[in-house]
């Protein structure tokens, strides 16, 4: 039986659930150690969102090469056991 972190969807779920919680329990905190004054939320706001977009950029390069990887190693092994049937 495989183990459940053998699928990179698995991976990838996890990881977006894990990284939500982490926003919500952080966004949390912010709130309770800091209150923003007139100008202030905009600006936050806008750096926020820059960071999510960058991190979702390396999310998705990382998933891709790890995606690619994964097939390559997936013909690799057939290639492999042909060699070996022949």
């Amino acid at each position: 039986m495989s183990a459940p972190f053998d699928s990179p969807f698995a991976v990838f779920a996890l990881a977006l659930l894990a990284q939500g919680l982490a926003a919500y329990i952080g966004d949390v905190l912010r709130k309770r150690a800091h209150v923003f004054r007139q100008g202030e939320r905009h600006d936050f706001n806008t750096v926020q969102a820059a960071t999510f977009t960058l991190l979702a950029l390396i999310i998705g390069f990382t998933f891709s090469m790890a995606v690619s990887r994964y097939d390559q190693r997936k013909t690799l092994e057939e290639a492999e056991a042909n060699a070996i049937g022949t």
